[in-house]
Order: C-alpha cells, then sequence, then structure tokens
C-alpha cells in the first residue's frame, strides 16, 4: 500500500497519536510519502523509522499513491480536494481536534482505521463538487469546490442585490449580506448555520442559500445538480467578495458568475462503523434530549 500524507501543525497533545500512525504504517510495511511542509513540521516532534519521501504538489503523487491521509479538521481536509483532483484517490480525514463532517476519524480511531484499510474493511463514499466558470477564469485551475460558492459584499454594510437564474430561467433577486451555493457536502457547513437543510452525501442536488436576507420570507432552495446557477451582482460598492470553500478573490460587478457540476467526484473512505448519519447524530449532538 502507498500512502500519502497531507497535514498541517497541531498541538502537542496529538503527537502521541500521530507516533502511532507512523508506528502502525512501519508495522504494515507501507511506502509513505508526505507533504514537504508537514513532514519539515513532524521530524523533530515524532520517531520515524521509516524514510517517507515528500511531495509538493498533485503531479507528485498523481500515480504514485494508493491513498490520501488528510490530517486536521474539515479546512484541513478540502485542502487536500486541490492535491487529488481528479485522480480518483480515495481520502480518509483524520481529526486532530473535535469531531468533523469530513475528518470524521478520532484520535482513537487511528489504528483500527488503518487495519480496516489493510483488510479491505472499508467502502467508498464519492462526494461531487461545484464548479465555476467566469470569463476571466478567476480562480485558475482550482475553480472547483466540495463544499460551496460564497458571494458575499465587501465595501460596504448595506445589502448587494444578486440576481438568480437557474438555466436561463429568472429565480430571484435576493437582497441580502450574499448568498451561497452549496452542495450536499457542503450543506453541513456555511450553508447550514444560514438556515439551509441538510442534503445527505450522494444526493443530486444544490442548495441555494440567502445570507441574511431583508424578506425573511425568502427561504433556500433546492435545485437538480443537472442544473447550471447564474449569479449577477449590483449594490452601493464595486468590489464583492467570491469564495470558493477557503479561498476567496474580490470582483465587480461586471462579472457574472456560472455555477455547474464539476465532471469529477471525490472518494472519501468510510470504515466500518464510520457514517454520515453517524456523524451528524453525534456533530448535532441528536439524542441528549431524553424526549429523542
Amino acid at each position: 500500500m502507498r500512502v500519502g500524507i497531507y497535514g498541517k501543525a497541531f498541538d502537542d497533545s496529538f503527537i502521541p497519536n500521530i507516533q502511532v500512525l507512523f508506528n502502525t504504517m512501519k508495522l504494515f510495511g507501507w511506502e509513505v510519502t508526505v507533504y514537504e511542509p508537514f513532514l519539515a513540521f513532524l521530524r523533530p516532534r515524532i520517531s520515524m523509522d521509516i524514510d517517507p519521501n515528500d511531495f509538493n504538489k498533485f503531479v507528485d503523487i498523481k500515480d504514485n499513491i494508493d491513498i490520501l491521509l488528510s490530517i486536521g479538521g474539515d479546512g484541513t481536509f478540502l485542502e487536500t480536494i486541490h492535491i487529488v483532483r481528479d485522480s480518483g484517490i480515495p481520502i480518509l480525514g483524520i481529526n486532530t481536534g473535535r469531531l468533523g463532517f469530513l475528518a470524521s476519524t478520532s484520535r482513537d480511531n487511528i489504528k483500527s482505521s488503518l487495519q480496516d484499510i489493510k483488510d479491505g474493511k472499508y467502502r467508498l463514499q464519492t462526494r461531487s463538487l461545484l464548479t465555476l466558470e467566469t470569463e476571466d477564469n478567476l480562480f485558475g485551475e482550482d475553480n472547483f469546490a466540495l463544499n460551496e460558492l460564497t458571494v458575499h459584499k465587501k465595501e460596504t454594510s448595506s445589502m448587494i442585490t444578486i440576481h438568480t437564474y437557474i438555466g436561463d430561467l429568472y429565480l430571484n433577486s435576493y437582497w441580502a449580506d450574499g448568498l451561497i451555493v452549496a452542495t450536499p457536502t457542503g450543506s453541513t457547513a456555511y450553508s447550514l448555520s444560514c438556515g439551509g437543510p441538510i442534503i445527505v452525501p450522494g444526493a443530486t442536488d444544490f442548495v441555494i442559500t440567502p445570507i441574511a436576507p431583508h424578506n425573511l420570507n425568502v427561504r433556500p432552495v433546492v435545485v437538480p445538480d443537472s442544473r447550471t446557477i447564474r449569479l449577477k451582482i449590483e449594490g452601493r460598492g464595486q468590489n464583492y467578495l467570491c469564495s470558493l470553500d477557503s479561498r476567496s478573490v474580490t470582483i465587480d460587478s461586471a462579472i457574472e458568475l456560472v455555477v455547474r457540476k464539476t465532471e469529477f467526484e471525490i472518494n472519501v473512505i468510510q470504515t466500518e462503523g464510520q457514517n454520515f448519519l453517524n456523524t451528524i447524530r453525534n456533530k448535532m449532538m441528536w439524542g441528549l434530549d431524553r424526549r429523542n
């Protein structure tokens, strides 16, 4: 098994757990490749009885690893999407802090999860993405997101107006602080905090969620992801903020944003006992009320 590792700096409390990770991979005889900045962070902190390779970008691992471990939180997991891109390499998210929707393997389950992978006791859950198309190609080759596209006011406290079309059909002009177009994965992120619905992974939908709308009768709308969503923005300011997951650029009102489903999907590893519904119950603390 050829394993890639992508991660971010963590506090000292996680050092014993990362040591368990490397000890287990050595025991299994796996070939390990680590993201170069993360490898530099690890070397003085843990004992490595293996000599890992390093990588910096997608082309370094495209045909050289079988799975990728994302070590951090959900934000770190989102960054791995631009490491694996359309390669189909499965990702396992290992959480260094609190339970995450994407990085759902806890520090206490690292060894058992690796054992499940070694024994083939896991499944791959596909996650759809969205692509942003603009005339000047705002985000270059990284114009896709696993969670959401967000447009938001920037230069003024006044609300902005987002004229929204599904295909060529006019939907609504949202007078709000901004607008979110989320995938099923992103439905449990920013969209959820703005009152959007939870969509189960595997559903073929987008959800359009306004951010602090002026009209309280405006509600989130679920749209088939086979449709194209077009956004045109206007307001008192000249510039607005456009974000794909955690990456943001400044745009002006002349730019039309076109959102469509990305042609490829991401494979997420789920070991035995892991599933989206269990994560939802734990993360949302459902069932703590005895009446439930």
